[in-house]
């Protein structure tokens, strides 16, 4: 049985397909599109899915939406009679949308699937699941666990903003939900618009600044912005928000409290807003908190899966699993609306058609996240040698040898190996590598090859058997969603001085023996290498640890700030030629920037939207 999952038109659009149980294929539009967090239809997607299991159109049992757009129209009904005259401005400006385009979402959906094949059968093939209820399949389905209770946090689905499921085989009960507009979400992307970062982007840039700052708004915000309960479940106070009344996501109210308008754009960063970050990263921490202390007091459940956008928050997944109140936490690696699509096509298989489920024990049913398309070799040659690309083809022995050389050499390395990631994170296939050792190596890859804030982390990959002697965790984190403390012995005595400089002053003050992955506050944001998923990167990065006794790398996405992950081997060496990358490692193709003819040197500074 087949059954291909469909996420689009908000943002993050994608397509997964699931065959017999087993995930065949998965990936985001923007990849294809090269459009970061493209919302439109991802025919592209769906293409590589389909290519992927050798079968069109007619070769799919069932078409799953991931959420349910009549449910989404009447909430912005609903809203604007609540509101009502307040709000008329943005009503206005998005009911012609809603009326054109969104009301009618499952005609266009036939519409499009027509195009792919004329005689699909929309009337009894498409099906369509809650927004939450993807999230929270995508998150217990795949996850290594018979039985879990599951959290899925997010700025809201159609009503739903925080949600809670019980998964037992292949059975999945949604069973308490807090409702729009209450929405921690919402919160977080409040304060990243309050903060001059974009909505739906920038907050992963609020995450890293936090440590730059003191959460000195704590008690503002949970006095007058939020009432927050013992049990986790949490009221905004809307006087603040412009979210459901207007064009932004706060107002005058909210700047009056918080001692002024928005940061601009341009506008330097200053102390005031590392802290308005850091005050925001503790209240979701709480808020996080509580709820899974509360999930676990009620439930008694041993295993916590994680989905929503608020699940990319690694630092807070952190904490939870730090805190200890389950045994295990695992995290959907394609936490945010991408995965919807992942968990439409895995509810409509178990739930609606009822499939038996045999959880995968060894580490989970996501194979590494490794799920997007691949090249291979003699295919990589000939995409390079016509970009004009100067390279040499090396056996694996040597690929590896020469790679974790350049690596330790302090060199930056454009690693494009195997199957793209599905996900928001590069995990060691389409990857930009270096020397975590390094102290200036942080800086050098935001500023000259990533083309974005100098404060911004990068996080590393280690060995899943070197993990427990570098960080205070001891447990799989294959999908960069955890953050841990470095080792107090791996750490470095800070001076009297360093320890006195405050914000962004801290950035240069090496803090460990891994400083480039280390954070301002001792925190590294940790993949886990594991044989079993990725072998090739595991062996290169042993051989980096015999070389080097570290077994520790840089691991960031192969892109620069504001474009897609690199999906092709031609984008891989757009990137490589528009930065200051020095080695690209494509296959078994090892190419030297000092080798290329300047005359194809791009100037990607600017080729893309601030992201």
């Amino acid at each position: 049985m087949r059954i291909l999952g469909i996420s689009a038109f908000y943002h993050d659009s994608a397509a997964a397909l699931i065959e017999d149980g087993r995930i065949a294929a998965a990936a985001q539009e923007e990849r294809f599109t090269r459009k970061k967090h493209d919302s439109g239809f991802p025919a592209h997607a769906i293409s590589y899915c389909l290519d992927n299991v050798g079968s069109g159109l007619e070769g799919v049992d069932f078409i799953a939406f991931y959420d349910k757009p009549f449910l989404k129209f009447e909430r912005l009904l609903e809203t604007y009679l609540a509101f009502a005259p307040k709000g008329f401005q943005s009503f206005n400006m998005a009911m012609p949308i809603w009326l054109r385009e969104k009301l009618f979402q499952k005609d266009l959906l036939r519409k499009k699937f027509k195009e792919f094949d004329p005689e699909f059968d929309w009337k009894n093939k498409l099906l369509f699941a809650e927004h939450h209820q993807s999230h929270a399949a995508s998150a217990f389905f795949p996850s290594p666990f018979e039985a879990a209770a599951v959290l899925t946090m997010d700025g809201v689905g159609e009503w739903a903003t925080t949600s809670v499921a019980r998964g037992q085989g292949n059975r999945l009960e949604m069973t308490k939900e807090i409702h729009f507009p209450h929405s921690l979400g919402l919160l977080y992307s409040a304060f990243t618009y309050y903060t001059g970062f974009r909505v739906n982007s920038g907050e992963y840039k609020v995450m890293g600044l936090a440590p730059y700052g003191e959460p000195k708004y704590l008690g503002l915000i949970l006095d007058n912005l939020m009432d927050l309960k013992d049990d986790g479940s949490f009221r905004l106070d809307q006087s603040y928000f412009g979210y459901c009344t207007g064009l932004s996501m706060t107002n005058e109210k909210f700047d009056d409290l918080f001692g002024g308008p928005p940061r601009g754009g341009g506008e330097l960063l200053t102390q005031r807003h590392m802290d308005l970050a850091a005050s925001v990263q503790a209240v979701t921490e709480e808020v996080v908190l509580k709820l899974t202390r509360s999930l676990v007091a009620e439930s008694g459940a041993r295993n916590l899966c994680l989905a929503g956008g608020v699940a990319l928050n690694c630092v807070a997944n952190g904490k939870v699993l730090k805190d200890g109140k389950f045994d295990n936490v695992w995290v959907q690696p394609a936490a945010g609306d991408a995965g919807g699509a992942l968990g439409a096509a895995l509810a409509a298989y178990y739930l609606f058609q009822g499939q038996p489920r045999t959880p995968d024990k060894a580490l989970d049913a996501m194979q590494g996240s490794y799920l997007g398309p691949e090249y291979d070799q003699s295919d990589i040659e000939a995409r390079l040698a016509k970009a004009g690309a100067k390279f040499t083809v090396l056996d694996d022995d040597a690929v590896i040898s020469e790679t974790a050389q350049a690596l330790a050499d302090g060199l930056a390395v454009g690693w494009f190996q195997g199957r793209m990631e599905f996900g928001p994170r590069a995990l060691g296939c389409r990857s930009i590598l270096g020397d975590a050792r390094s102290p200036t190596m942080q800086k050098t890859l935001n500023l000259r090859v990533k083309y974005r804030e100098s404060f911004r982390p990068f996080a590393p990959s280690v060995l899943r058997e070197d993990v427990g002697h570098w960080f205070d965790v001891d447990a799989d984190s294959p999908y960069m969603l955890m953050v841990a403390g470095v080792k107090e012995e791996r750490r470095r005595e800070m001076t009297e001085d360093e320890k006195a400089l405050f914000g962004i002053d801290k950035l240069n003050v090496p803090r460990s023996d891994i400083p480039a992955v280390t954070h301002v506050d001792c925190s590294a944001r940790i993949q886990t290498v594991h044989r079993e998923t990725n072998p090739r990167y595991h062996a290169l990065i042993t051989r980096f640890k015999e070389i080097s006794g570290c077994p520790v790398i840089i691991n960031t996405s192969f892109n620069v700030r504001g474009e897609p992950i690199v999906c092709t081997p031609e984008d891989a060496w757009r990137c490589f030629m528009g930065t200051e990358i020095e080695v690209l490692v494509a296959g078994n193709c090892y190419l030297r920037k000092d080798d290329q003819d300047p005359a194809l040197k791009l100037d990607y500074k600017d080729a893309f939207e601030l992201d």
